[in-house]
C-alpha cells in the first residue's frame, strides 16, 4: 500500500532551527526524525512513500536517492498541503487508496486499524482522531455513533477535552478532485467538505503522538525516539498456525484458535510482534528459504486483512543431523538456543523487562529463558484470551 507524507512545510515556528534544514529532517536522537517515521510506518505492511515536498525538497530527495521505496515529488511553487496532493493526483502519483500522514508529527497507534475501518465506512477519507485534555490550540472534532465527522471546529474559546485530528489519514484518490486548482490547504479546504457531504469519518486511537512542530515538543521528541516497547515472541507453528508437520506451502496455512486476535491485540497495544521458529524441513531437504518467506508473506497478508501485522521474522533453517550438508550445523538460533530473539533485541528497540515468548514446547520457554524474556507455555487453546490476560 502506498503512503503519502506531507513535507513540504517551512517550519516557521522553529526558528533559526530549520534555516538550513528542512523541518522533517530535523535530527532526532542521532537520525532525520523522517527516518524515524518511515521506521514506523514501515511496521504496518506501507512499503512505497511518496513525499510531497517544498521547502528545500532538493535536501530530501538527496537523502533517499538511494531508497528505491521513496519517491520525492517537489512542488513547482508553493501548493500548501491540498495543492500538493491535487498536483500529484494531476501527475497519475496517487494510488486508489492510501495512507497519508504529515511528516512532522508521529503518532503511535495500529495504522491497519485505519485502514480497515476506511473500507467498511463507504467514505473518501477516514482519519485517526485523539482525545486530549486540553484542545484549546487545536481545532476540534465532532463525530456522530457511527465515527462519520459532523463538523470541524476552529480552536475553541477556553480551555478543555476535546478530539482532535491525529495527521494520519486514509484516503481514496476522488477526494482529491474535491480540491481547488492552485494552492490549498488540505486541512482547512478538503476536510470540512468532505465532512458536510458525510464523507468524512474518524477513528479515536491512544498513543503516544509527536509533534516537532514547536521548540518544547522538538526538544521532547529527543527522549522519545525511538519508542521502546514490550514485544511479544511467537513461536509459529502449533501456536500462531495448525502444525500438520514441516508446514510451508502458503495454501495450507490454517490459523490456531484466536491467533489472528491475538496478533492484532498486541497491535493495538503498541506491542512489537515477532515470530520466532525452527524450519529443520529446510536442513533436511524438505522445501527452501523461499518457501519460508512465501508462508510468511502469506501470513501478513490474511493478518493485514484484520487490522494486524507481525513485525519481523526469524527462522533457524539448521539442524545438527541435517541431510543438507550445507545447513548442518549447531546453532544458537535454533531454539532452545536464544539467537533468534537476541538478533531481535538488537534490531529493534525492544523493553525486555516486559517482554515475553509464547510457544508449545518446553524448547521454546528454554530459549525465551535464555535470552532473559518470560516464557509461556500455550495449550493450543484460544491464543487470544492468553494474551488478553496477559497485555
Amino acid at each position: 500500500m502506498q503512503c503519502v507524507l506531507l513535507v513540504g512545510g517551512l517550519g516557521t515556528r522553529l526558528g533559526p532551527l530549520v534555516s538550513g534544514c528542512p523541518k522533517p529532517m530535523l535530527p532526532v536522537a542521532g537520525r532525520p526524525f523522517l527516518d524515524h517515521l518511515l521506521t514506523h510506518l514501515r511496521r504496518f505492511g506501507l512499503r512505497r512513500f511518496l513525499l510531497l515536498a517544498g521547502y528545500r525538497a532538493d535536501d530530501i530527495a538527496a537523502h533517499f536517492a538511494a531508497d528505491p521505496t521513496v519517491t520525492v515529488l517537489a512542488e513547482p511553487e508553493p501548493l500548501g498541503t491540498g495543492g500538493a496532493l491535487r498536483l500529484a493526483m494531476h501527475m497519475g502519483a496517487l494510488d486508489r487508496t492510501f495512507v497519508m500522514s504529515n511528516g512532522d508529527s508521529f503518532f503511535d497507534f495500529n495504522v491497519l486499524d485505519l485502514v480497515v475501518a476506511h473500507r467498511r465506512t463507504g467514505g473518501l477519507a477516514t482519519m485517526a482522531l485523539r482525545q486530549v485534555e486540553d484542545a484549546a490550540r487545536f481545532g476540534v472534532i465532532e463525530r456522530d455513533a457511527g465515527d462519520r465527522i459532523l463538523r470541524m471546529r476552529e480552536r475553541p474559546e477556553g480551555p478543555g477535552p476535546g478530539l482532535i485530528n491525529g495527521g494520519v489519514y486514509v484516503i481514496d484518490r476522488q477526494a482529491a478532485e474535491h480540491l481547488p486548482d492552485g494552492s490549498s490547504s488540505f486541512e482547512r479546504d478538503l476536510l470540512p467538505r468532505l465532512a458536510a457531504g458525510g464523507l468524512l469519518h474518524g477513528r479515536l486511537h491512544d498513543g503516544v503522538f509527536i509533534d516537532i512542530g514547536v521548540p518544547e515538543a522538538y526538544a521532547e521528541a529527543q527522549s522519545l525516539l525511538p519508542l521502546r516497547r514490550p514485544a511479544v515472541f511467537f513461536d509459529r507453528d502449533g501456536v500462531l498456525n495448525r502444525d500438520a508437520g514441516y508446514t510451508h506451502r502458503p495454501e495450507d496455512l490454517i490459523w490456531m484458535p484466536g491467533a489472528p486476535e491475538a496478533v492484532r491485540l498486541c497491535n493495538d497495544r503498541g506491542w512489537f510482534v515477532f515470530v520466532v521458529t525452527n524450519q529443520a524441513g529446510v536442513a533436511h531437504g524438505l522445501y527452501d528459504t523461499d518457501a519460508i518467506g512465501a508462508f510468511h508473506a502469506r501470513m501478513q497478508s490474511e493478518l493485514a486483512a484484520t487490522g494486524a501485522h507481525v513485525d519481523d521474522f526469524r527462522y533457524c533453517p539448521h539442524h545438527p543431523a541435517a541431510r543438507v550438508a550445507h545447513w548442518r550445523a549447531a546453532c544458537d538460533w535454533r531454539k532452545p538456543g536464544p539467537g533468534m530473539i537476541l538478533d531481535l533485541m538488537r534490531h529493534w528497540p525492544v523493553d525486555p523487562g516486559r517482554s515475553f515468548l509464547v510457544g508449545d514446547q518446553d524448547s521454546d520457554i528454554a530459549a525465551a529463558r535464555a535470552a532473559g524474556i518470560a516464557g509461556v507455555l500455550h495449550d493450543g487453546q484460544d491464543l487470544a484470551a492468553l494474551i488478553r490476560d496477559r497485555l
